[in-house]
């Protein structure tokens, strides 16, 4: 235990793992206290509401991350060395993404008809003003806690969520007399409104204008022209990657009933869940990447390690236990989900080797390559769901993800090796002493 602890105090005096550290218990606590919050959402609302309330928040962070999400890369690479632009960067990636998941919603809301019965409780005014708004607070909210990574400060990400979490589950108990259809939505959308203030102060008042200090004798602020090069390459896979996340269960939600897709969307969102703890290591080390490549490979290699010491056994666990797991929200969850959850969490352990391959593409600005892995990473999942839903039904997902992953990662794998073997011959953009930086 004591050379556990060492090891753990070691790794944390290097930025690689701090932050990626702090973004695997960012997960581990929206893991956790999200258990809770649909626990309790399965005990105090209808099947009906249950699955109804999953479908219009998967629908909800759809439209807000459009742009968001394609921001992810661009911040994790580009605000670490933004100096005096750190500001501006943030703001136009705020902008940005609210208002295209913003026109994206209207256009959703306009076309209500087409998207199911499942959809229709956003019908009236007053339904879909609110769901408009919460389509711009969560583009916000998605990126604040990139904009924290970006600068060194993902420690923070695992508090502003925990506190998050915790409001939004007692806002769920006591809309549940209240407001007995709809609770659950608007549940989940005021805490996070409520919390973009106190973060964003945070972020503007304090860790922006420290980090614009720290990082003055080697900021190398980038240009309009520079961002954008990178989002070109960058953005159009981005939108293939959020397709399998949101895109997915929101087509799903059209062709299954409410408690079906309640019962679907459980074990999904707890794949997912696993999914992004290999994602959050591939995140800080695109920091990482972006202060020093020299380290690139060496950090690539320490990453996987990582990486795979943490994720095996949660999914080993997984495929063990998924139906006591799912057992929890009800006997028909574990039935209907069990498969579903098994085949997402084995799909993690390729998907650990295409973040790390993604990331050192990203830190090394190779916008190209970048965009095809993730397009045909889409474009194999979307195609194999769709020829397999209907023999395998909601299940489909997992076979098509599983199949999909290990197909990339094997594809992927002699360059990735190349990367892990052989790194950035380039001289590092910052000293190696800035990686003790906090």
């Amino acid at each position: 235990m004591s050379r556990l602890w060492r090891r753990l105090l070691h790794d944390l005096r290097n930025p690689l793992f701090r932050n990626g550290y702090a973004l695997m218990a960012n997960t581990a606590i929206t893991a956790t206290l999200g258990m809770g919050y649909w626990l309790l959402a399965a005990h105090y609302y209808s099947p009906e509401e249950f699955g109804r309330g999953q479908a219009v928040i998967t629908a909800m962070r759809l439209f807000a991350s459009l742009t968001a999400l394609g921001f992810v890369g661009a911040l994790a690479r580009f605000l670490p060395l933004a100096g005096r632009r750190t500001p501006e960067l943030v703001l136009r990636g705020y902008g940005l993404a609210a208002a295209t998941g913003g026109v994206a919603a209207v256009g959703f809301l306009l076309t209500l008809p087409l998207w199911g019965r499942t959809y229709s409780a956003l019908g009236g005014f007053g339904p879909g003003l609110f769901f408009l708004g919460s389509v711009l607070v969560w583009a916000v909210f998605t990126l604040q806690d990139v904009v924290l990574t970006g600068l060194r400060k993902a420690t923070w990400v695992p508090l502003n969520n925990l506190v998050f979490g915790v409001v939004k589950m007692g806002l769920l108990v006591a809309l549940a007399g209240a407001l007995p259809e709809g609770g659950i939505f608007v549940s989940w959308m005021v805490p996070t409104a409520l919390a973009l203030i106190p973060v964003n102060w945070f972020i503007f008042s304090v860790v922006i204008p420290r980090h614009v200090k720290d990082s003055a004798e080697v900021a190398a602020p980038p240009t309009l022209r520079e961002v954008g090069r990178f989002l070109a390459g960058d953005f159009p896979g981005t939108l293939s990657i959020l397709a399998i996340v949101y895109l997915v269960p929101v087509a799903v939600a059209t062709q299954v009933g409410e408690a079906t897709f309640g019962r679907f969307s459980m074990a999904h969102t707890l794949g997912c869940m696993i999914e992004l703890l290999a994602m959050n290591m591939a995140v800080s080390l695109t920091v990482e990447g972006s202060f020093d490549r020299s380290q690139l490979a060496e950090n690539c290699r320490r990453a996987l390690r990582r990486a795979f010491m943490i994720i095996t056994p949660i999914i080993a666990v997984t495929v063990l236990g998924a139906p006591l797991i799912l057992m929890i929200f009800g006997s028909e969850f574990a039935t209907e989900g069990s498969t579903l959850l098994r085949l997402m969490a084995l799909a993690v352990l390729p998907r650990v080797l295409i973040e790390v391959y993604l990331s050192s593409l990203r830190a090394r600005s190779e916008a190209r390559a970048l965009a095809l892995v993730q397009m045909g990473l889409a474009a194999l999942v979307l195609v194999s769901i769709t020829v397999l839903f209907p023999f395998a039904n909601v299940n489909a997902v997992g076979y098509g993800m599983l199949f999909s992953e290990l197909l990339v990662a094997a594809l992927i794998f002699g360059k990735l090796r190349k990367v892990l073997t052989y790194g950035e011959t380039e001289p590092p953009r910052v000293a190696q002493g800035s990686h003790g930086a906090s």
